[in-house]
């Protein structure tokens, strides 16, 4: 049998195989069938990637949490377990691939961010949507975690109304962007309007306006983000503070995007996509080194700066 800390170091240092083959050519007296053995029957968790980052997450009241989705690649697979047809984000289209939903934690600043949770999105085997995963992850964060952040982001995917009731209920920040089709209220007598409805005013861009969003009980604040390229995003709130601005919920936005420096990360640097057993156990099993392996840079990188 080999070691978690062997594969790890594997997936390190290999530029582009990451076959059991390949790894047992490197190691002496080892097999094939020994490293397939070590995925197939190794049960490595979520709750380990926590232990490898707690120590070297810089948490306060400031920090953020990140939700976010990737698909893995396995568009050329055929009878491997995990893999369905799911729309990615990346490539704007259904893919044939793994889904995995992710949970990172960032001091706000650049660089500064690591994955503390994870879920492969499998309902097949465990019934649970995207959005239960989501849940399961932010409620364990809050209770088992200790964790001092208090402001979750995450994009329009996750912006349903449960979603939204849960983070408030536990009195928890969040900023979301929404999809144009939402329904949202200036007052009841006015009922409720499609976002590309409302006028906007200088006053409205810069400051936001107050908002009754359709099933949600509580009222947040909607900014109109338009881009460089005159592309236009909606952001809202559920933090009514005058001090929120329109730059306020852009830098908030902006910091979001670091997920998507950890989905690039974990693809291009660790082989993620590139297992090709067949037992969903294997994938797991696999994708819970590249998580080490991407702990690893990414401390290595903050030591040489």
């Amino acid at each position: 049998m080999i070691s978690k800390k062997q594969y790890v170091e594997y997936l390190l240092s290999t530029p582009f195989n990451y076959t059991c083959t390949n790894l047992a050519d490197h190691l002496d007296g080892v097999s094939h069938d020994v490293v397939n053995d070590f995925l197939r029957e190794r049960h490595l968790r979520p709750r380990q990637l926590w232990e490898l980052v707690r120590g070297r997450i810089e948490d306060g009241p400031e920090a953020f949490l990140i939700v976010d989705d990737s698909v893995q690649d396995k568009r050329y697979s055929r009878f491997m377990e995990l893999v369905k047809y799911q729309y990615s984000g990346a490539e704007h289209q259904v893919v044939k691939g793994i889904g995995v939903v992710n949970l990172v934690h960032s001091n706000g600043q650049e660089g500064n961010f690591y994955p503390i949770d994870y879920r492969v999105y499998a309902p097949e085997v465990d019934h649970k949507s995207k959005n239960h995963h989501f849940q399961e992850m932010f409620i364990q964060a809050i209770e088992n975690k200790a964790l001092k952040a208090r402001t979750i982001l995450f994009d329009a995917w996750y912006a349903s109304s449960e979603n939204l009731k849960l983070i408030h209920r536990r009195r928890w920040t969040f900023f979301t962007t929404l999809k144009s089709n939402r329904l949202v209220s200036l007052s009841q007598e006015a009922g409720y309007s499609h976002l590309e409805e409302m006028k906007w005013t200088a006053e409205r861009l810069e400051h936001g306006v107050t908002v009754k969003l359709k099933e949600v009980p509580f009222k947040v604040r909607l900014f109109k983000v338009v881009a460089s390229n005159g592309d236009i995003g909606w952001v809202i709130t559920n933090d009514l503070d005058e001090t929120v601005t329109s730059q306020v919920a852009q830098d908030a936005n902006d910091v979001r995007w670091q997920v998507e420096e950890l989905h690039r990360g974990i693809k291009q640097l660790t082989g993620s996509e590139k297992c090709q057993c067949r037992s969903g156990r294997a994938q797991r099993n696999h994708l819970a080194c590249c998580y080490h392996a991407w702990v690893s840079l990414k401390v290595k990188a903050q030591e040489l700066g």
